[in-house]
């Protein structure tokens, strides 16, 4: 897929699905604007929670935007019970509240020319988790954040997705979570973890032309883990 002459913005992108999907961008010609938190070297820094640092940052991203894909975001283990609101809105300022705000921005950056937008949510948008609560939540909303957002800006050319992965793997994950990764790999239907690269391909295909009429979705990246029963 060649995407010579496209200009992408990459949230998060110092972190394993970030590197991957501006990995898997570069590798398509595109041109590659990366964003991280906290980071040096030809990174673009923001709190994305900020609307002013938010709305800096894509004036900082000269040129014309045909694409964002938002990766940033947290995922801690915290049980429900003993949880605090600090803790809660610590997760959805930075997986929703964040992406609220990229959305607004991208959109007025690319109102004349029209573009997409990708937010990397989950399967656990749709799947509860246990000590994912808070988590779980965020990403329930980013889903149908991305779908309104796709109503209202598609008059503008303007289209909205979300990429739902499942568990992908990452140095020290086998280690740090042997009995969980066993699990997956008994239980998912292509029989592997995914791979940063597996939701890069998802993310270059939506902001491609041969997405041009796909807005509005939800793109599962799980390996088959959705279609197996739970009973």
């Amino acid at each position: 897929m060649d995407l010579t002459g496209t200009t992408v913005l990459v949230t998060g992108a110092s972190g394993g699905i970030g590197a991957g999907v501006a990995r898997r961008f570069a590798e398509a010609g595109a041109t590659v604007l990366k964003h991280a938190h906290r980071a040096d070297g030809d990174f673009l820094r923001a709190d994305l929670t900020d609307e002013r640092a938010c709305a800096d940052l894509f004036a900082e991203a000269t040129g014309t935007l045909n694409a964002v894909v938002n990766c940033a975001g947290v995922q801690p283990d915290q049980d429900l019970d003993g949880m605090t609101v600090a803790d809660w809105r610590a997760v959805v300022d930075t997986n929703l509240v964040s992406a609220f705000a990229i959305t607004q921005a991208a959109a007025k950056a690319m109102r004349d020319n029209g573009g997409s937008i990708t937010h990397i949510a989950s399967i656990q948008g749709t799947q509860p988790a246990a000590g994912h609560a808070h988590y779980c939540a965020s990403k329930a909303a980013l889903i149908m954040h991305a779908r309104t957002a796709a109503l209202e800006y598609g008059r503008f050319g303007i289209r909205v997705n979300t990429v739902s992965p499942g568990l992908i793997d990452r140095p020290g994950l086998a280690d740090a979570w042997p009995d969980g990764v066993a699990r997956w790999h008994a239980a998912a239907p292509l029989g592997r973890l995914g791979t940063p690269e597996d939701v890069g391909d998802a993310c270059v295909f939506l902001a491609s032309p041969y997405a041009r009429w796909i807005t509005g979705h939800d793109l599962v990246v799980d390996g088959g883990m959705s279609a197996r029963p739970t009973w």
